[in-house]
């Protein structure tokens, strides 16, 4: 048995040995993205450098994808691209075909046609340990310490010992897990265990960072610790893809959206201009006086606590405003009606269903 532990253990040492030299081979950039500067050093409030991209490059392609299992499109001509320094959402209805997107640029699944680039080279084994990938379903070792863990994640991503001791023990401190290094995994809470498998996701700094669903099962506090280090993580340059069905964290970190529905491309751009695309020709409204017959109101609706003034198609909510003022209304709210995102997504899911 002996025998047997040190020939694993000496093939492990071998394996890490191996993934990074191939790390450091692999760290120079394709010929477009050589001009970009040095790195400028950590960022202080996380163990993380500077993106030597530009802010702006890009670095996923997608151009015309398709992936049929058993004669179903579960990807259908789908086409975008991601920059450095942004947040993508990708939302749709279960089964739209996010997951196998995702699979598709982490090379666990290929194309049957169409072409996926990370960083300028076309996904498999040689884009891998520039994405850092958060599953919907986590995968950590329960009856391992989060602290050997970790390391053995950063190692298998190419870091030397001493190298992933030290950023462990960086996340550790950054997301105030350092007390509980030393628990297995299956000790920990959902939201904790959640939290760990960030810190593995990122360990070994990432160009591009997947996250799938993550704010699943964590609390108020938890959350935004996690949107905190999100917005750090963009603003150090990295690339971040955020699949999830909570549209309120969508708006709240996205700058654009990709929304998905039987496999086809259905809603993509910046989020203002979605919900500016959407928007009804209406406006909020809190008030004391009369609005009896005010010309350019199609209809008044009537939400209790305020109105929605519907104006006709060639009445500016502007307009409105000017006549409500010399007329002598008194406002409390006035407010240009503009659609959630989840309300957005209701209504395309609706019509492409």
């Amino acid at each position: 048995m002996e025998t047997m532990a040190l020939a694993i253990l000496a093939v492990t040492a071998v394996f890490v040995l191996f993934r990074y030299r191939q790390r450091k081979q692999s760290e120079e950039f394709p010929p477009d993205l050589k001009s970009a500067p040095e790195s400028t050093g950590l960022k202080s409030s996380a163990p993380l450098r500077i993106s030597t991209l530009p802010t702006g490059t890009t670095t996923v392609a997608v151009s015309h994808v398709h992936k049929s299992f058993n004669g179903t499109h579960a990807v259908n001509d789908v086409s975008f691209e991601v920059r450095s320094g942004e947040i993508l959402g990708i939302v749709g209805p279960n089964g739209a075909g996010k997951t196998t997107a995702i699979r598709m640029l982490m090379d666990i699944i290929g194309a049957d046609s169409g072409q996926i680039t990370i960083l300028g080279a076309s996904a498999g084994q040689d884009t891998r340990d520039t994405i850092g990938y958060l599953p919907e379903e986590r995968g950590l070792y329960r009856k391992i310490a989060v602290a050997e863990s970790l390391r053995y994640m950063a190692q298998l991503k190419g870091l030397l010992p001493e190298e992933a001791g030290k950023v462990r023990d960086q996340w550790l401190d950054r997301l105030g897990m350092s007390p509980h290094k030393g628990k297995k995994i299956e000790q920990l809470s959902k939201g904790m265990s959640q939290i760990i498998q960030l810190a593995a996701t990122v360990i070994h700094d990432p160009e591009l960072i997947i996250l799938d669903e993550p704010f699943s099962g964590l609390d108020p506090v938890n959350r935004e610790m996690l949107k905190t280090i999100i917005l750090e993580l963009k603003e150090c340059g990295r690339t971040i893809i955020l699949s999830t069905h909570q549209m309120n964290e969508v708006e709240a970190l996205c700058d654009r959206v990709l929304m998905i529905n039987k496999g086809s491309v259905v809603l993509h751009g910046e989020l203002h201009e979605i919900r500016s695309r959407f928007r009804n020709n209406s406006v909020f409204l809190e008030y004391n006086g009369s609005i009896d017959n005010l010309p350019g109101v199609a209809e008044v609706k009537d939400h209790g606590s305020y109105v929605e003034l519907f104006l006709n198609q060639d009445t500016s909510a502007n307009q409105i405003l000017s006549r409500l003022v010399e007329r002598g209304v008194t406002i409390d709210r006035f407010e240009v009606s503009t659609p959630s995102l989840n309300e957005i997504f209701i209504k395309v899911a609706r019509e492409e269903s």
